[in-house]
């Protein structure tokens, strides 16, 4: 009985035996947990500080809108110069700005207009330290174990999806949000330290092309390949259609279920552990046959999820079914982010992958701000609602009608 135990071990965890992989892996979650004690206490404070799913919904967007407006060209130079330099100064950016978000709320004069100024900020940070981070990854592996880690650096930033929300009710309860900012300022030495410590990198070859001809190159390839295409568009549509239900978490706990903070953490947690649990999973399941059609699969089974967790009768059901979307969706992200890398070659990587991460993330925005606004016309169950079911129809349609997607 000890020898299968074993091997799934040891075949869920297999790109930890590459040392470089375990050490970004490590800075990525320390810092991951961090991420989220400011998420907690951001999204708690912009609501309680307004009252206004409108403002929620707009703070989340000015934190993803530089992904999607500068992602493409963070790619470009991605592919022009050491990626370890380009998220040493990415992790360099969010610290400073979480650090001052901590001073202006210790002193009392942090308004709503400074969250959403560092909201910006740390997305542009993101935008330029996200393409060369997800590049960076076959850097360390084998191709034979990329699937493997991409599902594991979803373990470790969903893990911290579970921690750090516990540990932001604790932190805002005993210390207060600036507490919460404070610490995540400190996480980043964490990554700081990893990447100065990698002893493998991309070294970039020397071009004389323009900027804007080096992104349509990548745009080119993209537009080449329908399957890649295709597999962008649905990234898309997983953000934009199924990230608002976490965000609107702090709706949910105040307005329906009425429970204070611990209790959105909660429920964020609970989805954090669903994420953790698909990502175990892809990352068992290793070089998959068939990874298209299941990610299209696990994409319906979540529009089934968010829809049937907007009108579920209890916070027990809730968080059950925000368990499963949770499942559903880090299945999606890890299956079709690798399929993406795979299919990329390594001169345009940066590129391909800065495309990806701007429908990805870029989703994630233009999600927020649309719900946002449907929650205000209607309210917040009967937006996730909707959310809900065009993920299923978009999953059922390609399904039946994109064989390239279907087939890879």
């Amino acid at each position: 009985m000890t020898a299968p135990r074993a091997g799934v071990v040891a075949k869920t965890f297999r790109a930890f035996t590459y040392p470089d992989f375990r050490l970004l892996w490590t800075g990525a979650f320390t810092s991951s947990t961090g991420t989220w004690l400011q998420e907690v206490a951001q999204s708690w404070l912009v609501y309680t500080l307004t009252g206004s799913t409108v403002l929620l919904g707009l703070t989340a967007f000015l934190a993803g809108a530089p992904i999607l407006l500068f992602s493409l060209i963070g790619g470009v130079i991605a592919d022009r110069m050491d990626r370890r330099k380009l998220l040493l100064a990415s992790q360099y950016t969010q610290m400073a700005s979480a650090l001052l978000l901590a001073l202006l709320i210790w002193t009392g004069k942090a308004e709503i207009w400074h969250i959403m100024v560092l909201a910006f900020v740390n997305g542009l940070a993101q935008a330029f330290g996200g393409p060369a981070f997800q590049a960076l990854i076959p850097s360390l592996v084998p191709a034979e174990h990329l699937s493997n880690a991409i599902a594991l650096m979803s373990i470790q930033f969903n893990l911290a999806r579970v921690i750090g929300p516990v540990i932001a009710g604790f932190t805002m309860a005993a210390l207060g949000a600036a507490a919460c900012f404070a610490l995540n300022g400190v996480s980043f030495l964490a990554p700081i330290f990893a990447l100065s410590a990698l002893r493998v990198g991309f070294v970039p070859k020397k071009t004389d092309e323009r900027l804007l001809f080096s992104l349509r190159e990548g745009v080119q390839f993209v537009f080449r390949h329908g399957s890649m295409a295709g597999l962008i568009v649905l990234a898309f549509a997983a953000t934009g259609l199924g990230v608002p239900v976490v965000t609107f978490l702090p709706t949910f706990a105040r307005d329906i279920f009425r429970l204070g903070p611990q209790g959105y953490s909660t429920m964020l947690a609970v989805s954090g552990a669903g994420a953790v649990a698909g990502a175990l999973l892809v990352a068992w399941m290793g070089n998959l046959p068939h990874k298209g059609r299941t990610a299209l699969l696990m994409l319906i089974a979540m529009g089934v999820f968010v829809a049937a967790f907007s009108h579920s009768p209890s916070f027990l059901v809730s968080c059950g079914f925000l368990f499963l979307a949770g499942v559903a969706l880090i299945s999606v992200f890890a299956l079709i982010s690798s399929l993406v890398q795979l299919l990329a070659p390594e001169e345009l990587r940066g590129r391909i992958m800065s495309i990806y991460n701007a429908a990805f993330r870029g989703g994630m925005p233009l999600g927020n701000l649309v719900t946002g606004f449907a929650a205000k016309a209607w309210s917040a169950q009967a937006a996730l609602l909707v959310n809900g079911l065009l993920l299923a129809v978009v999953g059922l349609v390609v399904l039946a009608g994109h064989r390239g997607v279907r087939r890879l």
